[in-house]
């Protein structure tokens, strides 16, 4: 068996860094994630007045439940689109002028519904040049609170945005969701606001699913980041496709993130797969059978699938995914690119991908710039001897080790087994 510790979750720890900061008293978070997006998140609140203090293992979080300590800054927000869609929202509540930019890549990413939203609420906020896009900036007040109706169907991190500034509000908000994509990730938004002390009583309408915050703010506590289930799938995927074991631990029963539900999907392909409350294991059989999913609550793992796809026993066929376009990049197209580059059958429509196994050669991979179609196809390499990627640095998003860490696995796999695969 293979033990492999993963870092820790991404979105957990951009989470737990907003609510420390409106937290009133100090938050100590322990094993958060340490990569391009989640120390962009530190360096922005930073520049915002926070403190924040890292150690090994952990950040200590001073929270300012009033809004940054700052009354004017300019932030950048890099890649991060929970940075680029977070803090925009967290200085909403406070009091004084904020400017925020983003890399190229994140400035053609959308957050018009959460600017929108934004402005229902009485906020200034203003694009520098693409409406609905960064650069922009905010002349905050704080925020009375109120109703809202969003559509949430292309990213959930517009929900968790408006659902975190909720207790800073005067007043509290109604948020009425007529549409919602990844909704694991709202599961996780409202375990952690638990957490941090807010109440949220969440209940189904005839026009939309209702969330009801209440004002009063966040109270300081000392939060465990569980490792990143997105980053986990790229292993579990390895040991389905190789006919190896993979255990992880930290991530099992009662794990707060969706994205652990991928090993199900391996599992209906032909995996073994445990899961306890201490961790997971997913053990190949040397079998994988063809499928057909839908992944709209899981859609940051597609692209893992479909580098596993080719080597399946039958078609595999990935259904609901369109909000995977307006990514880091567009990745149902870009999995589609990088399959047919290595000579295997795709086809595609708005939302969906169908893959039919065949012969595979390797190329150079185009990542796009994006951490996830790189990790995906590290893993079609442990069968395709060749493949290399255009931007391996990319990973450094999420998993600055990864390339390293794969290779660790490859090793300990070739050692005491043979060649891989």
């Amino acid at each position: 068996m293979t033990i492999v510790e993963i870092p820790g979750s991404k979105s957990l720890t951009a989470r737990a860094l907003f609510l420390a900061a409106a937290a009133e008293g100090t938050s100590t978070l322990l094993r958060p994630l340490r990569s391009d997006d989640t120390e962009g998140f530190a360096e922005g609140l930073a520049a915002l007045g926070y403190r924040v203090e890292h150690t090994p293992g952990r950040w200590l979080v001073e929270g300012c439940p009033a809004g940054p300590p700052r009354e004017e800054a300019d932030v950048y927000c890099r890649d991060g689109a929970t940075t680029a869609r977070f803090l925009p929202t967290l200085v909403a509540a406070g009091h004084g002028s904020y400017r925020f930019d983003a890399s190229a890549q994140m400035r053609r990413r959308p957050v018009a519904p959460l600017t929108r939203a934004l402005r229902a609420l009485g906020v200034d906020v203003r694009h520098a040049r693409a409406d609905g896009h960064h650069p922009l900036s905010i002349v905050a007040d704080g925020v009375k609170g109120g109703e809202l109706a969003l559509d949430a169907g292309e990213s959930s991190q517009y929900l968790t945005a408006l659902l975190m500034l909720g207790p800073l509000t005067r007043e509290g908000l109604r948020i009425t969701v007529t549409r919602l994509v990844s909704a694991p990730y709202i599961e996780i938004t409202l375990a952690m606001m638990a957490a941090f002390g807010a109440t949220v009583e969440r209940r189904p309408e005839p026009d939309g699913e209702v969330f009801d915050v209440r004002p009063g703010g966040y109270r300081a506590t000392e939060y465990a980041i569980e490792p990143d289930a997105s980053t986990a799938s790229y292993f579990f995927a390895a040991a389905a496709l190789t006919g190896r074991e993979v255990t992880v631990p930290g991530l099992g029963r009662g794990a707060l993130q969706g994205d652990l539900r991928f090993v199900e999907v391996l599992r209906r392909m032909g995996a073994e797969v445990r899961v306890g409350d201490a961790g997971t294991t997913v053990a190949g059989t040397g079998k994988l059978c063809g499928i057909t999913v839908n992944m709209r609550d899981i859609s940051d793992t597609m692209p893992t699938l479909a580098a596993l796809a080719p080597f399946a026993g039958g078609p595999v066929r990935i259904e609901d995914v369109g909000n995977t376009r307006v990514k880091e990049c567009d990745r149902l197209e870009a999995c589609a690119e990088n399959l047919r580059a290595m000579g295997v059958e795709v086809a595609t429509g708005p939302d969906w991908i169908e893959i039919t196994p065949g012969a595979v050669r390797p190329v150079e991979i185009a990542t796009h710039h994006d951490h996830r179609i790189a990790m995906s196809f590290a893993v079609a390499s442990l069968r395709v001897p060749g493949i290399t990627f255009d931007d391996p640095g990319c990973v450094r998003k999420t998993f600055p080790g990864f390339h390293e860490a794969f290779a660790a696995l490859r090793a300990q796999w070739q050692a005491t087994d043979g060649d891989v695969g």
